[in-house]
Formats: C-alpha cells, structure tokens, sequence
C-alpha cells in the first residue's frame, strides 16, 4: 500500500519561466520532529514576479540549491506537533512567510516558521504577507506622514490596493496608477484622489502638470518609465520607494538618455529607498498586529482576483495570469485538503 503523501511544486532546473523550471512531486508525510508542526495547508499566495526571478537564478541574496520546493506564503491548520512545541496545538490556524514553505499542499517544519492567525481563511494569509510589505514600505521606508501626497503604481494589484487604503489611513493624499478603466474605478473605490489610467494618459504629463515637484512619497513596484515620471516629480525631502520592477524582468542594460539620479535628488535632498520586504524580518511582528488591528478595526479591506484557482497544479497558472497584468486584487491558490498522515507509532 502506497503510503500517505502530498503535493508540492518544485524546482528541477533554471528556465525562464516558472511553469519551465519546475515540476508537480509527491512528498512523504512523515512525523514532526522535536520543536517541528505538521501543517495542512489551505490557501497560498502567489510571488510571480519573484517566483520567474528565482526560476531564472537572478535572486542573489537567495541561495537556491537544486532540486528546492518553491512558494513563500501558505496558510493552513496545525496537524500534528512534534515533542517540545507548546505554542502550537492540533487545529490551530498558521501562517507561513518562509521561502520553500508556500506551494505545497502540506508543510511539517520547525515551529518558529509559523505564525497564528485567527482562522485559516485567505484574508489572513494575504494581511500576514503583502499587508505586512504594505505597511513597512509605507511607514517605515516611506515614512508617510498625514498630509503628504503618496504615489503609488500598480495600485490594483495585491500590494497595490492595500497601499491605497493604508495611505488613505494616515490621512495622505493619493495618487494611484493603473492600467483600465476597471482597475481605476477599483482603486477609485478604494479611496485614490487621483487616478491616472496609464494606458489612457501619460503619467509623465499628468504627474508634470498635476504634481510637479509634488511627490512626497512615491511607492513603485514597476520602474522603467514609470520609475523616471516618480523621481522627476519628487517634491523637496521626497521618498521614492522602490519595491520592485516588473518591467524589468530581464534586467538588461539600458541606455537612459537624462540626469544622473543624483541631479535629481541632490537640489531637494531627496531620496530613493530600495524596500526588501525579506530584510526587515525583525520588524514583521509588530507590522503583522498594526495591519491585523486595521483589519478587525473594519478600516482595511482584503480585494482578491475574480480568477479562482484551485489546487497545487494551478499555481503556474496564477503566475502567469498575475504577469499578465489583468489581475486585481491578491492572487491565491485554493488547495484542497491534503491526505491524513500516518498515525504516530
């Protein structure tokens, strides 16, 4: 008789594409280990543009040892508790945020890679997860102040929509950019001043006309031309937080005909910041209460895609649909139960 197993999603090679590196393997359930829980998952959250970089070997500060399971964020319901753990018990709702821990069906790991949470419902996940990278790059990179005039782009996305509503919070002025007339009624809802629907009006005459030298904080997930449109219009003492590029996957050499960055910040003691969600662990504790308190406060919405997927082998699929550029809101994988683990001896 085939012993009880589960599924995860692993990487068996360097390609240029998730669906390309990886491949669908069956683990062995086995006991947890002294200080390790057994955790059954039920949700996870999807890292395209992240995932595509480890795919490709272009994380440097990711040491990835081939073959290597794959994911970030999983949450779930505590199985079983290895001997030594007293903070977790059978039926407890769990969070998990560690690479390797979130495309998998089931998870048995050291206890200290979970977290609680109020229930295994996808809210959680995604407040525990990008709400966390919400709130840091607004608050503690970004420094948001009331009154301030906060940009953000890809405001529809997962991140992108908390941030609307986080920077609303602290009582800013936003300036949100998407691509649509659905998105930018979307994040409109959500409370954005101003809307620039980039596939309709360029963002560089809007920001020159409307927020010249305006910008006090500036959230970019994007770069390229978008990147340039923010730091042009940074306002004196602005923060231009970068958080990504997903129009940069490649990261070719491009030729940038234009200022230095440093003529660009210098004259208005300006500055960029680079935000690294995975180097501020010692502070994802008190940001995951902050962004829970809002939650249950009724001040802060979770919006997830219309899209469902359902199950592990469903997870190139929300990757690649999230790198199309239609998703709005946070993209998640339903994951159906994973079998019973065999009985403890």
């Amino acid at each position: 008789m085939k012993p009880p197993h589960y599924r995860a999603l692993q990487l068996v090679r360097h390609a240029q594409s998730l669906r390309g590196a990886t491949a669908l393997v069956e683990m062995p359930w086995c006991e947890p280990g002294p200080g390790e829980i057994a955790v059954r998952n039920a949700w996870c959250g999807v890292n395209a543009i992240f995932d595509t970089q480890i795919a490709r070997d272009a994380v440097d500060y990711v040491q990835v040892n081939l073959p290597a399971l794959m994911g970030v964020e999983a949450i779930g319901t505590v199985h079983r508790v290895g001997r030594g753990v007293s903070e977790f018990a059978p039926g407890d709702a769990v969070v998990t945020v560690r690479f390797g821990g979130g495309y998998r069906e089931a998870n048995i790991g050291v206890a200290s890679n979970f977290v609680a949470v109020p229930s295994a419902e996808r809210e959680w996940l995604a407040l525990a997860s990008t709400g966390v990278s919400a709130l840091l790059a607004l608050d503690h990179v970004g420094q948001a102040k009331p009154g301030e005039t906060v940009a953000i782009s890809a405001a529809a996305g997962g991140l992108g929509h908390l941030l609307v509503q986080l920077a609303r919070l602290r009582g800013c002025k936003v300036v949100a950019i998407c691509g649509g007339a659905a998105k930018s009624a979307f994040v409109r809802g959500l409370g954005a001043d101003r809307v620039i629907d980039y596939r309709n009006e360029s963002v560089a005459d809007v920001l020159r006309a409307e927020f010249r030298d305006a910008i006090d904080v500036a959230i970019d997930t994007v770069s390229g031309e978008i990147f340039d449109a923010l730091l042009d219009n940074i306002a004196p003492h602005g923060r231009l937080v970068a958080g990504g590029a997903a129009q940069d996957l490649s990261g070719r050499p491009e030729i940038v005909t234009g200022p230095r960055v440093v003529h660009k910040l210098y004259y208005k003691a300006a500055s960029v910041h680079g935000f690294m969600n995975g180097m501020l662990t010692p502070l994802w504790p008190q940001a995951r209460r902050r962004i829970f308190e809002e939650f249950d406060a009724g001040r802060l919405k979770v919006v997830f895609d219309d899209l469902r997927f359902e199950g592990i082998e469903s997870v190139c699929d929300a990757a690649e649909h999230l790198l199309s550029g239609r998703s709005m809101g946070k993209v998640v994988v339903r994951l159906p139960p994973a079998p019973e683990s065999p009985a403890i001896p």
